[in-house]
This record gives structure tokens, C-alpha cells and sequence, in this order.
């Protein structure tokens, strides 16, 4: 085969292999681009499904899973036993934190999905460190407990704690790009792209956990990957599960309250 044959069909192959798994980049310019038609690197097929925005930013959209919308907790249920109610307050069009009556989660399990949520720490909050607004977004509640992957909620408008656990982290793993933490009293947003972790049927960890956040409108996790379920104490760890609900916690702590309102996600 001629040398400028082989470049050609190098080329294309190459860029056959492109279109159906872009995890494949060209690194120098194919030889075959210099004959090629606009058309051959155009594509009709799948089209995307047509999804009507929300009115106003942070309305959901179409196609989104209603979580919360000001009305009741028909979505949630106590944390480890489906069969008990959540008992949180629901007022003013938001939910409560209920000191006492524990966490509560979706009656509903996700594997990968976009998350919006919005929460308020309580104007006048006591406290310093973690014990100042504290609460999490468990993105998968893997188990009983806090067994999961938990985004951090926390005040931490002029409030210092140990940057891996302040607000915008993944617990004790990953530190937020930047703190756009709002004065307590405002309403704050949360916008969340989660993939979930896969794993082999022998148990083992075939892909990782991964996530991207935004605070406030403010990039905090840049597709972080997970090294395993967040804990207080201890190192992370994968262990196999599949589908999972969404957790929002009661930290038992003294201080005031914590509200969400407005939440919804989009299965992916």
C-alpha cells in the first residue's frame, strides 16, 4: 500500500473510532482531513430530548423529579425504615430540621442524576466550627446511618472549621474551590451533577463516584472523584451497592434549625 493511502485510512480510522468513543482523541492533524466534506463529521442521530426550562432560574424543568415543592413530605421518609414518615416541619413553603426526630431521605433511589436544592441557615446562629448550622446532602445514602457520600452544609460566613468539612465539601475528602457562603438568613443553592460509582459482580470497584457542585451559582467541586464514602472518622472506602436515596441530615445539633425548599433532580 502506497504511503499516502495508508495516511488516509490511518486518518479516517481514526476518526471513525472518534466518533463512536470520545474518550479517543487525535493528537496531530489526520492526513484525511485535507480531503474530507463538512458532512462526514456531522451527526443527526440521537437526538436529545426536548426539556422545557423552568421559568425562572432554579424552577425545575420539565422532565424533573419533584422532591419538594412547598406542600408536604409525600417524597420522604424517616432514615433507615421507609415505613415511618419524615417528621420534619414543613411551613412557609420549606422544611424544617426537627431536633430529634433524625434524618430523613427520599422514598425514591437514583443512580446518576442533576440536583437542585436550596437551604437556609437560621439568621442569629449560635455556635463556631461544626456546631454552627451543621447538616449534609447525603448524594447517596448507602446505608443505615450516615453511611453514604454527604456534601457538607454548613454556615460558614465568617466562621472557620477544617477546610475538608466546611460548607461545599465532600466530607473529610475534597476542599471546595472557593467559599460563596451567604449571610445566614439568605436562602442559598445548591446545583449538583452526580455520577454514581459502578461496581463488578465480584464486588469490586469498577468506576469511581464523581461530582460536580455549585454554591450559589460558584463552581466549589470540578468533577471531583470520590475515593469512597464519606466518614467522621476514618479513611474512605468503596463497598458495592447499587441505587440509593438521597438523605438530608439531622445533625442533632442544639442550634437553630436548618430549612430546604425547592428541590428536585433529573434522573441522567
Amino acid at each position: 500500500m502506497k504511503k499516502g493511502l495508508f495516511l488516509l485510512f490511518s486518518g479516517l480510522a481514526a476518526i471513525s473510532t472518534q466518533a463512536q468513543d470520545t474518550t479517543k482523541f487525535i493528537i496531530g492533524e489526520p492526513a484525511a482531513n485535507k480531503t474530507m466534506k463538512h458532512e462526514e463529521t456531522e451527526f443527526y442521530t440521537p437526538v436529545p430530548t426536548v426539556v422545557t426550562p423552568g421559568k425562572n432560574a432554579g424552577d425545575a424543568p420539565s422532565d424533573a423529579i419533584i422532591l419538594f415543592d412547598g406542600k408536604n413530605l409525600d417524597s420522604w421518609c424517616g432514615q433507615d425504615d421507609p415505613t415511618k414518615p419524615a417528621l420534619w416541619t414543613v411551613s412557609d413553603g420549606m422544611i424544617t430540621v426537627k431536633k430529634g426526630t433524625g434524618s430523613i431521605r427520599t422514598k425514591q433511589s437514583f443512580t446518576d442524576y442533576q440536583l437542585h436544592i436550596e437551604f437556609r441557615i437560621p439568621e442569629g446562629i449560635h455556635g463556631e466550627g461544626q456546631a454552627r448550622g451543621n447538616s449534609g446532602i447525603f448524594l447517596a445514602n448507602t446505608g443505615k446511618g450516615d453511611a453514604g457520600y454527604e456534601l457538607q452544609v454548613l454556615d460558614n460566613y465568617n466562621n472557620s472549621t477544617y477546610v475538608n468539612g466546611q460548607v461545599g465539601s465532600i466530607y473529610k475528602q475534597s476542599i471546595p474551590l472557593a467559599n460563596p457562603s451567604r449571610k445566614p438568613g439568605e436562602w442559598q443553592v445548591y446545583d449538583v451533577a452526580w455520577t454514581a460509582p459502578r461496581f463488578n459482580n465480584d464486588g469490586s470497584l469498577k468506576s469511581p463516584a464523581k461530582v460536580t457542585v455549585f454554591l450559589n451559582g460558584v463552581l466549589v467541586q470540578n468533577n471531583y472523584i470520590l475515593k469512597g464514602v464519606t466518614a467522621w472518622i476514618g479513611y474512605p472506602y468503596y463497598s458495592a451497592h447499587g441505587a440509593c436515596p438521597i438523605k438530608l441530615q439531622d445533625h442533632g445539633d442544639p442550634s437553630e434549625p436548618i430549612s430546604f425548599r425547592n428541590i428536585w433532580v433529573r434522573p441522567l
